[in-house]
């Protein structure tokens, strides 16, 4: 859980803390130093955001019967697979345009509104969009982990988001050079791997929640070849179940979907990817 979480905050964070870096380092350049107040109150408005998410997701089914909960699970959690993986196809897609999109939305905020309170509204949205990401990707990896650390949860957001404030400051100061397209790459296909497993705990929420058929259907019971917690490899199995949803008794139908998510998904990531490094040589030789 600390991994997955660690990794996702970082990768959000990277994300926003480049979107907030061109914003700022675009309003000072065009000598608009005026607005900067306003910008930090949009950043602050998509900070509190996703923090309001998080915290109606964790309290407001509380009150719900089990049925009710886990169908809310289930649904809450294909939507965060489905929005993780929106998010790691765009920002490959995207990431080399960032800056300009970013610019061009600028100049036509403070364009329309001279005094700059356009820009709050960008800001928010533009950083908001990612916290809002990362609470639903987090809230899905804590409700389908049987370990449910708080600890590791908190750490491992903390440390991602401070990884990523870090990695946001060296690139625009020039420090150091940062391949995006490795970065997303790579993370890519990590977070590929973990949102199958939160697709398929999704699915075993439907199934629970009496929503999709075949709850007792199994594709195979493992159960009895797991390790006692004394064993030395059984943290092997704590670490897989919490980052990648490891199920030694998955159903028939949450196998389905297992494949059905990361086959295409890994393939097309795979292909996209290897596309664009063609096209940056071909580039790069003409």
């Amino acid at each position: 859980m600390f991994v997955a979480n660690l990794l996702i905050a970082l990768r959000e964070g990277f994300e926003a803390s480049l979107v907030v870096g061109i914003l700022i380092a675009y309003v000072v350049k065009a000598g608009r130093r005026d607005v900067l107040n306003k910008l930090w109150l949009g950043v602050g408005i998509a900070v509190v955001i996703p923090l309001a998410v998080g915290a109606i997701l964790t309290w407001g089914p509380q009150t719900l019967t089990y049925q009710a909960q886990e169908f809310i699970g289930g649904s809450l959690s294909l939507v965060a697979a489905a929005l993780v993986t929106w998010m790691i196809f765009w920002m490959g897609k995207h990431s080399r345009d960032l800056k300009r999109n970013l610019e061009s939305s600028l100049d036509r905020s403070l364009a329309r509104q001279s005094s700059g309170w356009g820009i709050v509204g960008l800001a928010a949205l533009a950083v908001g969009r990612e916290g809002v990401e990362t609470a639903l990707f987090i809230w899905a990896t804590v409700q389908s982990s049987i370990q449910n650390n708080i600890l590791a949860t908190t750490a491992g957001v903390v440390v991602g988001l401070i990884l990523a404030v870090l990695l946001g400051w060296v690139v625009y100061r020039g420090a150091r050079r940062i391949n995006l397209r490795l970065f997303f790459a790579v993370t890519g296909y990590f977070l590929i791997l973990v949102t199958a497993g939160i697709a398929s705990y999704g699915v075993g929420d439907l199934q629970e929640a009496g929503v999709l058929p075949g709850i007792m259907t199994h594709a195979w019971d493992l159960s009895a070849h797991l390790p006692s917690p004394t064993s030395p490899v059984y943290w092997l199995y704590v670490v897989g179940q919490a980052i990648f949803q490891i199920n030694l008794q998955p159903t028939v139908l949450q196998t389905v979907a297992w494949c059905v998510y990361f086959v295409p998904v890994v393939i097309l990531f795979a292909y996209r990817t290897s596309a664009g490094k063609r096209t940056k040589t071909a580039v790069s030789a003409g």
